[in-house]
């Protein structure tokens, strides 16, 4: 089930059932076009005509279609969040090497996979809203998120490490992507024993 975003995002936040429903589809239309279109040629009317709703809904969530992408990349990133959860407690214990499979191939699935996340994802490819740096938000988000997980503190050096690692991750998996259509695979696992290698160092 698809998860209402963050309501700094919103300029009214859903509050009964048929209202957030009709958010969720304005986001999948959203999403769904962007793939279509690309974001320059993505339009607040189309994707109310997409999403079956009149075009004054679309305004009542959003004052234009960077609010309404901003949106759809912090939509991305609960979602991302809730799966590498999901993927931990199915793994029970195993260290960082198996949070940093986690979240690099729950994240590559998404890249293959969910609508609109090939060119917005967090909002890297697409700097939006106040979130100019969209790479500081996932990295403090992972810290938060693993950090029960790998017996650390949440502290500056744990942040700093995810930051490096997913600056690393971005520039590499958006070239892999570039290269080929599902990601190139060596280029992928170059980084993987990149990412392990600095991480050993620094974790372990």
């Amino acid at each position: 089930m698809n998860r209402v975003p963050h309501a700094t995002s919103l300029r009214r936040a859903p509050v009964q059932r048929r209202s957030a429903e009709r958010l969720t589809r304005i986001l999948d239309a959203c999403a769904d076009l962007l793939d279509e279109v690309g974001y320059d040629d993505l339009s607040t009317r189309a994707v109310a005509q997409r999403a079956s709703v009149p075009i004054g809904s679309v305004y009542r969530f959003f004052g234009n279609k960077r609010q309404m992408v901003d949106a759809l990349a912090q939509r991305n990133l609960e979602q991302y969040s809730a799966r590498v959860t999901q993927r931990l407690a199915e793994a029970g214990e195993g260290g960082w090497r198996v949070a940093m499979d986690a979240v690099l191939e729950e994240y590559l699935e998404m890249k293959r996979s969910a609508p609109g996340f090939s060119l917005v994802d967090f909002g890297n490819q697409i700097p939006v809203g106040s979130r100019t740096e969209p790479n500081h938000h996932v990295a403090d988000r992972l810290s938060d998120l693993l950090s029960g997980y790998l017996g650390r503190e949440p502290d500056e050096e744990l942040r700093r490490v995810f930051l490096i690692a997913v600056e690393t991750a971005d520039t590499l998996v958006h070239l892999a992507f570039r290269v080929a259509p599902e990601g190139d695979p060596k280029i992928i696992e170059e980084m993987r024993e990149m990412l392990r290698a600095y991480l050993a160092r620094v974790l372990d």
